[in-house]
């Protein structure tokens, strides 16, 4: 009987993970959570502002087993999947479930780009809506929008007025409010907060303001 080949990982459970770290964690209804977060390696998206290109490449293979242990060595109730872009690789729903098998309170940051309807209905969804300014609009899975439910939250990160009367556009076309928690954060470096602050209160939105919250505490340093 031949071994299994190990340049071949689909032949076991394994994800490529760029990085698994405890934290607190910086958006979300979340915030401020001792979190950890496990975070997959590739992305098809190229968003202008993105904040975590470092995770587009490379990476290493890691079994279920040994991510599982990992998380578990931080002792933290607070699990968040991320990327890149984590439902690239097809494996990710099933660690997902069975984080929340292990009793975590399970998140996972996704573009929206891609089909969210076989995420665990245990998990919390932050799904992006990509704006203008970010050069991926025409990704938008605009079906996501329909799986969204209560538990679930719908992120927009803007870059400027053209982004954000977008945003209100979209809010209103598809009844967005109505469906989960809106977030409008601005992108970092680019849009002031207190100008966003100034726009939602003025146009009365039904959306939660958010900032990154671990870029206040330690910048822009990567795995904090």
């Amino acid at each position: 009987m031949s071994l299994p080949d190990p340049r071949a990982p689909e032949m076991t459970r394994r994800l490529r993970l760029t990085e698994i770290f405890c934290s607190l964690q910086g958006e979300s209804r979340s915030a401020g959570w001792p979190t950890v977060f496990v975070r997959l390696t590739g992305c098809p998206l190229r968003c202008s502002w993105c904040d975590t290109a470092y995770a587009f490449h490379g990476g290493r293979w890691w079994r279920f087993e040994d991510i599982l242990a990992e998380v578990a060595r931080h002792h933290v109730r607070h699990v968040c999947v991320t990327g890149g872009e984590p439902l690239a690789q097809k494996r990710c729903p099933e660690l997902l479930r069975e984080l929340c098998d292990l009793g975590y309170e399970v998140s996972l940051e996704t573009s929206g780009a891609l089909d969210i309807g076989g995420v665990d209905p245990r998990v919390s969804r932050v799904v992006d809506l990509k704006p203008p300014a970010s050069g991926e609009t025409a990704r938008n899975r605009l079906e996501n929008l329909a799986l969204l439910r209560p538990q679930d939250q719908l992120k927009f990160v803007l870059a400027d007025r053209a982004d954000f009367d977008w945003a209100v556009a979209m809010l209103e076309q598809h009844g967005l409010a109505a469906r989960c928690e809106v977030l409008f954060s601005p992108v970092w470096g680019r849009l002031a907060p207190a100008e966003l602050a100034g726009w939602i209160l003025e146009a009365r939105l039904p959306v939660r303001m958010q900032v990154q919250l671990h870029k206040l505490l330690w910048g822009e340093a990567p795995g904090r």
